[in-house]
């Protein structure tokens, strides 16, 4: 049988065709579902560093934050006053002028404290706060203000060397107690009575010892003895020695005197404490 031919192939023309550039489309979107895409976990270092959405943002007005923030304040009260050895923390009133003989009263005292080595803690204000803080860096000592934030802005003197900002008052006040061995207090309003008043309960309650409250002005704080002593001790709110806790004098010399005594006092008790705490500490262990 004869051998068949076979056609011969035929190339086949390959056409290019040109394909037109892609023409962007205002409403295109890229379809992610198409690919597999490896999505590693968000780190905590990403996550600070990503800017803030507005959601994320709100966080800074939640109490979680003010927490953190209420913190920040104990740390850096703390850390720029524990170098302090010895402190006097004198209030009053903000609205006193120069020419008020309490500002004089408050600048010649806090002048003779700073002589005698302790440093004077205000609330950084005008007033009476000015005339410590005055006295204080005239002396030679130091001068501290803690200032507090307020619906109207309280400037803080020019006599402080060392000014802490504060937005919470019992941040504040905390650097008050914790710091001070005594509180003088002058006449002044309601800031002034809660001071007063806090600080006795805090002697009354055994959580302060040996800490001197010297009430300056015996005509304006008269009327507060008297009161106490008629109504608060005579209906049995107080016992009798709670009102020793506060001391009434007009005289500087006598309340840099009494400040004095009981900072020795304080000393000499801190001492017997820690020598009381080493003494225990073996008998611990033993049991």
């Amino acid at each position: 049988m004869p051998a068949r031919r076979t056609r011969p192939t035929r190339a086949r023309r390959v056409r290019t065709r040109e394909r037109a550039p892609a023409i962007p489309h205002e409403n295109a979107v890229l379809d992610d579902a198409i690919r597999d895409v490896a999505v590693s976990r968000t780190t905590e270092d990403e996550q600070l560093l990503n800017f803030p959405s507005p959601s994320q943002a709100e966080f800074t007005h939640t109490d979680t934050w003010r927490v953190m923030r209420i913190l920040g304040e104990f740390i850096e009260g703390f850390d720029r006053l524990a170098s302090l050895d010895k402190a006097v923390a004198v209030f009053g009133s903000a609205r006193v002028s120069p020419e008020d003989p309490h500002y004089a009263l408050a600048e010649e005292t806090a002048r003779r404290l700073a002589q005698a080595g302790f440093a004077i803690i205000t609330g950084a204000g005008p007033g009476i706060m000015e005339a410590a803080n005055k006295g204080a860096r005239e002396a030679g000592g130091r001068s501290i203000g803690c200032n507090i934030e307020l619906p109207f802005e309280q400037r803080p003197n020019p006599y402080t060397d060392t000014l802490i900002d504060f937005r919470y008052f019992f941040a504040r006040k905390t650097m008050f107690v914790k710091y001070a061995s005594a509180f003088l207090i002058f006449p002044g309003g309601f800031g002034t009575l809660d001071e007063l008043f806090e600080a006795l309960v805090l002697i009354q309650t055994g959580k302060l010892y040996h800490f001197p409250v010297i009430l300056f002005g015996q005509r304006y704080w008269g009327g507060l003895f008297a009161w106490l002593r008629a109504r608060v001790l005579k209906e049995g709110k107080i016992r009798t020695d709670d009102l020793d806790l506060m001391l009434l004098t007009d005289d500087p010399v006598q309340a840099t005197e009494l400040v004095i005594r009981a900072c020795e006092m304080q000393t000499r008790t801190a001492a017997r404490r820690a020598k009381l705490a080493a003494d225990g500490a073996p008998e611990r262990a033993r049991s």
